[in-house]
């Protein structure tokens, strides 16, 4: 640990502190606002929730908080790139930071490829409202396991192996969104939900709130998959579905190292900025559920739900249907770039440990980027993206990120028992109230998502096990060296 932290030291990263409260809250809402809130709280209520898919946002907020506490002080403690995975890795060891780097993947990856597919679902809103041209064929936008309700069966999803493949080549050659682009996403998207509150707010009809918590019972959707539908599974089902929408928030908990007096600062940029998204996100899911029928999201309104409800129910606001279109394949764009990198660089720290093949954390000779890892990500994402439905590897997402905040939350506990001497630019407060109830938050978001997912992610923990028994653990740096620490820093990777 004391290596690790000396390591930290010399590399000089994050020690100028520049940010205050305010800026974190920024920063916050720019990250959680993306993809999930346009894709998953539609399918949240169609499938679980109903209208009080509103109450599902709360249960996921909670749950980030309290995860993102814990997040904090790891960050703060452990000053060093890789995340989850680094901070498992100096507390409880090898295997279970391979389980959270594995698991990563679920973030990451599987994450790009949501959000590669909701992209090419609102590519053809756009070919057909905006542009009127011909859509896509049915069968090249969506997966082989997708029908569509005239009976044509999907081949693959084209238009988000494109978007995936062309972004994965622009991050090898080291194109980066500019500080004043990402800027503008930032403020379009914030503003695209206030526009969607405010204008669609008189188009709500009550009847479409009433049961407000439906009856509790089972919905089979068109893959024949069964969900719990209202109730409290129900509830639970749709925050672990709309949690997707909050991916994103630890990064304002990975900036502790250069924020301006932690101590205070931290807190108020977390749950400061998760208070102000909570309250946009139950806004906006009470006017998308109150403008349209439950019984629309699960038929035509399905996919591009956003636009698809403002199309069919606001009259007279075509114009912010195709506003809409576009800037969320703009914001969608920068999601999926954000995430092939976060992969990227998660598979160059398992690398540095040995933990995968080398070549995951060689640089290009000329742009001095992890090429060979954004390539594998290419195919590993594009497979994903081309042929599994959006619902599965969004529930994916969301279930794998859930697990790794359940074990940052048990990271702090342990490391507050072995290392209670360690400098804390922040400490989590209440320990081990607060770790234990984000695991029981998390975990209740998981049991939600029934047991489909929990299949999903054992097979996914199993392929990663032998993945590590059959390879990382005869190569990992820490069994041939007895060093408990990640090696010393190579030059970083450009991005």
């Amino acid at each position: 640990m004391h290596l690790l932290l000396q390591e930290a030291d010399e590399s000089g990263k994050g020690l100028k502190r520049t940010l205050s409260a305010g800026a974190l809250v920024a920063l916050g809402i720019g990250a959680i606002i993306g993809a999930g809130l346009f894709v998953r709280t539609a399918a949240a209520a169609a499938q679980n929730a109903g209208p009080s898919v509103t109450i599902g946002f709360i249960i996921a907020a909670i749950g980030c908080a309290l995860a993102g506490l814990c997040y904090a002080e790891l960050s703060s403690s452990i000053p060093i790139s890789g995340s989850a995975y680094t901070y498992t890795y100096a507390t409880m060891g090898e295997l279970i930071a391979w389980v959270i780097g594995w698991d990563l993947v679920l973030e990451y990856a599987v994450g790009a490829a949501t959000v590669g597919i909701a992209w090419s679902e609102y590519l053809n809103k756009l070919l057909v409202e905006v542009l009127h041209v011909a859509p896509i064929p049915y069968e090249w936008c969506h997966s082989p396991f997708q029908t569509s309700m005239d009976g044509v069966s999907g081949i693959m999803n084209l238009p988000a192996l494109f978007i995936v493949g062309l972004l994965s080549l622009l991050l090898i050659k080291g194109t980066s969104e500019s500080a004043f682009v990402n800027g503008l996403i930032v403020i379009t998207k914030v503003a695209i939900v206030v526009l969607i509150i405010v204008l669609g707010w008189h188009f709500v009809n009550p009847a479409n709130h009433t049961p407000y918590i439906p009856p509790a019972g089972e919905y089979i959707d068109n893959a024949g998959i069964s969900h719990h539908f209202g109730g409290i599974m129900g509830i639970l089902g749709a925050a672990g579905t709309v949690f997707f929408a909050f991916i994103g928030f630890d990064a304002v908990s990975t900036a502790a190292q250069e924020t301006k007096n932690p101590k205070t600062a931290m807190p108020i940029g977390i749950l400061g900025s998760l208070a102000v998204c909570t309250v946009l996100y139950i806004l906006f899911a009470h006017v998308l559920t109150g403008i349209a029928p439950i019984e629309f999201f699960r038929t035509k309104g399905g996919e591009a739900s956003v636009v698809a409800a403002i199309g069919e129910y606001m009259t007279g606001y075509s114009w912010l249907a195709n506003l809409v279109t576009v800037a969320i394949l703009a914001g969608f764009s920068s999601v999926i770039l954000v995430m092939l990198l976060g992969q990227s660089r998660v598979f160059y720290s398992m690398s540095r440990d040995g933990l995968l093949p080398k070549m995951f954390s060689d640089l290009h000779p000329k742009f001095k980027t992890p090429y060979k890892a954004n390539l594998i990500i290419l195919i590993l994402v594009g497979l994903f993206a081309a042929f599994v439905p959006g619902d599965v590897v969004g529930d994916m997402t969301s279930i794998g990120t859930l697990f790794a905040f359940m074990l940052v939350c048990v990271a702090v506990i342990i490391l507050r028992k072995t290392n209670p001497e360690l400098p804390r630019q922040f400490k989590t407060p209440w320990v081990p109230v607060i770790p234990i109830l984000g695991v029981l938050v998390c975990g209740a978001m998981i049991f939600g998502l029934g047991w489909t997912n929990w299949l999903r992610l054992g097979g996914w923990l199993a392929v990663g096990f032998f993945i590590y028994f059959v390879y990382s653990r005869k190569h990992s740096i820490l069994n041939n060296t007895g060093r408990t620490v990640i090696p010393k820093d190579p030059p970083a990777p450009k991005l």
